[in-house]
């Protein structure tokens, strides 16, 4: 499986972004999906995740209710519609793709396919 993330730019404070991730190879409906982001001097963390065949969806605490995962099955796509950024939002985020994940593992970044980072910086 092949991922690419799109749609990161740069924006003020309150406003929104939708990511996009496009898969390209393999049966997709079987993938759980991830969004991880990595600010700068930081660790990579969790965002936000789908589980396999789109059974549930998963949120770190510090984006929900403002971020929504989702999918297109058809298209190979999952989105991140993230709403009321904030500038600790900025960083580059990252689509990444499992086969084998399970719902207690979704936050955990060890996922067999990523993507190359989308940047999002979010001014005050």
């Amino acid at each position: 499986v092949q991922l690419q993330a799109s749609g990161g730019g740069l924006v003020q404070a309150g406003d929104s972004l939708r990511l996009s991730c496009a898969a390209s190879g393999g049966t997709f409906r079987l993938y759980a999906v991830a969004w991880f982001r990595q600010a700068p001097g930081k660790e990579r963390e969790f965002v936000a995740a789908v589980s396999r065949t789109g059974g549930g969806t998963f949120y770190r605490d510090s984006v929900k209710g403002r971020f929504a995962i989702s999918g297109d099955v058809s298209k190979k796509l999952v989105y991140l519609q993230m709403n009321s950024l904030k500038p600790e939002d900025t960083a580059v985020y990252y689509c990444a793709a499992d086969r084998s994940k399970i719902n207690s593992a979704l936050a955990h970044p060890d996922y067999a396919y990523w993507g190359q980072g989308t940047l999002v910086t979010v001014s005050s």
